[in-house]
């Protein structure tokens, strides 16, 4: 499985994937946890990690987030001190707790 980053998402690419054999996936929109990249110098598109995790708590309380992908990087500019994949662990937690189930991305 395959998610091509943004800049690189173009029919070539997933050609490319496709004859290596990958299934090329995306995350679902409406998240704004892919901005987990920017870094505070990043003025107009710089979002911390709790500003991310607000925005997806307050999106799940009014859309809910069955058979959403949602994208976390695991590693990001280290200009970038607040790592959102530092408080995975908080994430899913508190959608456990909303009992939500997490499924292997082949399973969808």
């Amino acid at each position: 499985m395959f998610i091509p980053p943004y800049e690189w998402y173009n029919r070539q690419t997933v050609e490319w994937a496709e004859e290596l054999n990958f299934s090329v996936y995306n995350y679902t929109p409406g998240l704004r946890t892919p901005a987990d990249y920017t870094y505070p110098e990043m003025a107009n598109r710089y979002m911390s990690s709790d500003a991310i995790l607000n925005q997806l708590y307050s999106y799940e309380e009014t859309n809910g987030l069955n058979g959403y992908i949602i994208l976390i990087h695991i590693g990001t500019d280290p200009r970038r001190t607040d790592k959102l994949y530092l408080r995975l662990e908080e994430l899913i937690d508190k959608l456990n707790a909303k009992n939500y189930n997490f499924v292997r991305l082949e399973k969808l």
